[in-house]
């Protein structure tokens, strides 16, 4: 242990959620190109629960803190670093580390948080709303007018599509497993609504695009769905895979997009920033300019302590979520 030391939740083994320790570790110090974070808050996402189990496509080295975004306020910058200062309140994609009192990240992947934004829900901003805008403004290139089928609509990315998309001008289906959740992707503005545990997905689609499909299907769940999602595209249709909630990754049949002249993309919003830092922070300064505008809504499901960081795990994992969760961790607005 270094000179002093910073409460964090340590990650010590891929093991089940109950193995993860809250502990301590050095404290961060910020190299060239970087700043650390005092953090007010994270945001708890669903690959962080598989992160910790070694169930995700990425496995970071061991022992290591896990939580891939934060708000806080700037305490220390680096060299080379211009445009953030200390004390500044700031939103941060970290990849992992968020989980502590401190993290150090590339300056790259830190925002001015805008005024008027609470920092504990900004904290939970960067992963959703940047993943959906990625998905639907540079991946599927959705056009006004067009059909979009958010599946999932009543988690934390697929409200953020329901919400961009209809934004961007979009006739929004949302489908999800509920009559609540499904409500509540009808407050963030959508014009359709399918309780896939209730009624046939793929029927349902077909009467209410009179046969024509969607033109863009949004999918964070994976599984039998995303065939049923490539299934009901229209034609010259674009399907994102955006995640595998539901635990299974799906073999999509070529010939379903070979028939349909339609497209399968995927995308890694944190990798996406890492390639492309320009347009995803771009991106990034647009959501937060309609957040601090009041156009986003962010919906919170549940807020836990850092210290209860198994039981928002373990809320996340049961699939019974309605909008973000988040860990609060620091002091501060």
């Amino acid at each position: 242990m270094g000179a002093w030391a910073v409460k964090a939740v340590v990650c010590t083994e891929f093991a089940p959620l109950d193995a993860l320790v809250v502990g301590e570790r050095d404290a961060p110090e910020a190299g060239p190109g970087e700043v650390v974070i005092d953090v007010v808050a994270a945001g708890v996402n669903f690959p962080d629960v598989l992160i910790v189990q070694g169930k995700y496509q990425v496995r970071p080295p061991l022992p290591f803190v896990p939580g891939s975004e934060c708000s806080g306020h700037i305490a220390a910058v680096g060299e080379g670093v211009s445009g953030l200062a200390i004390g500044q309140p700031v939103v941060a994609f970290t990849g992992t580390g968020s989980f502590a009192r401190q993290v150090r990240v590339r300056a790259g992947q830190v925002w001015p948080a805008p005024e008027g934004l609470a920092l504990d829900i900004a904290a939970g901003i960067a992963i959703t709303y940047g993943t959906s805008y990625l998905a639907l403004k540079d991946r599927a290139r959705l056009q006004p007018g067009e059909t979009l089928l958010v599946l999932g609509a009543g988690g934390g990315v697929g409200l953020t599509a329901v919400e961009l998309g209809k934004r961007m001008g979009a006739r929004v289906i949302a489908a999800a497993s509920s009559a609540e959740k499904l409500e509540l992707a009808r407050s963030q503005g959508a014009d359709e609504l399918i309780n896939y545990r209730d009624e046939d997905l793929r029927e349902r689609i077909k009467a209410l695009t009179a046969g024509r499909g969607a033109d863009v299907v949004y999918d964070p769940v994976g599984g039998p769905m995303a065939i049923v999602g490539v299934r009901s595209l229209a034609w010259g249709g674009r399907f994102l895979i955006v995640g595998f909630a539901g635990g299974e990754i799906p073999a999509i049949p070529a010939n379903l997009l070979l028939l349909k002249n339609a497209s399968a993309l995927g995308l890694l919003w944190g990798d996406s920033l890492r390639a492309d830092p320009e347009a995803q922070g771009q991106n990034m300064r647009q959501i937060l300019a309609w957040l601090a505008q009041g156009a986003l809504r962010p919906v919170i499901d549940r807020r836990f302590p850092l210290d209860d960081v198994v039981g928002a795990l373990k809320h996340l994992e049961g699939r019974a979520v309605r909008g973000k969760v988040l860990l609060t961790i620091g002091s501060g607005t």
